[in-house]
């Protein structure tokens, strides 16, 4: 395909264009992106990664992806919503993670919140806005993806009505595309249909 459809990498392989931009994303874009994932702390941590990237690119996050592991406690729920304050200040200081305030905060608020939820009830809020797979077809080009759906927009609404904070409809597609909830890699790419 041409026109921002997928593209060989050095093995010959077809592969959505930003896949192979990096050798970090190339791993990301065959291993993981789209691939369906499952529990709650999993998905903790994508929602927070996904959080620190607004505004921000996502090879940045990836980059430091072990440091934020190593700073939130691999994104243990329980674990993070006992950190207080010289966590945060600790946190504030980390050069290993994104620096900022408001996201460091939503990320301990958010645990704390989440602390308190049923087992597996992340879990289900978040595949419960999967659409139907064949609903839409898949993109040919990267013009076709879109950043923002109806079921993104349906799930920023439930996570902000149960008081998680830093997760628009923006973000919560990118949660959804990284998570497998849609596949987004384009029609043609070695890793479509990975779910």
């Amino acid at each position: 395909m041409t026109a921002g459809g997928p593209v060989p990498g050095p093995d010959g392989r077809l592969r959505c264009p930003w896949g192979l931009s990096t050798e970090d994303y190339v791993a990301y874009h065959d291993e993981e992106w789209g691939r369906p994932v499952h529990g709650d702390d999993a998905l903790f941590e994508r929602l927070c990664l996904e959080a620190f990237q607004s505004g921000l690119s996502w090879i940045t996050i990836l980059r430091r992806r072990e440091g934020f592991r190593a700073a939130f406690a691999g994104f243990r729920i329980a674990e993070v919503a006992g950190f207080g304050e010289a966590d945060r200040e600790r946190l504030l200081l980390d050069e290993g993670i994104i620096r900022n305030r408001a996201k460091i905060d939503a990320t301990l608020a958010n645990a704390r919140l989440l602390a308190d939820w049923a087992p597996g009830a992340l879990d289900e809020l978040i595949w419960s806005h999967a659409p139907d797979p064949g609903t839409r077809p898949a993109p040919r080009v990267f013009g076709d993806v879109p950043a923002v759906t109806d079921e993104s927009t349906a799930l920023s609404k439930a996570l902000k009505k149960r008081g998680l904070r830093f997760i628009g409809p923006t973000t919560a597609y990118a949660l959804m595309q990284a998570c497998g909830l849609v596949d987004d890699h384009l029609e043609g790419c070695l890793a479509r249909g990975g779910r």
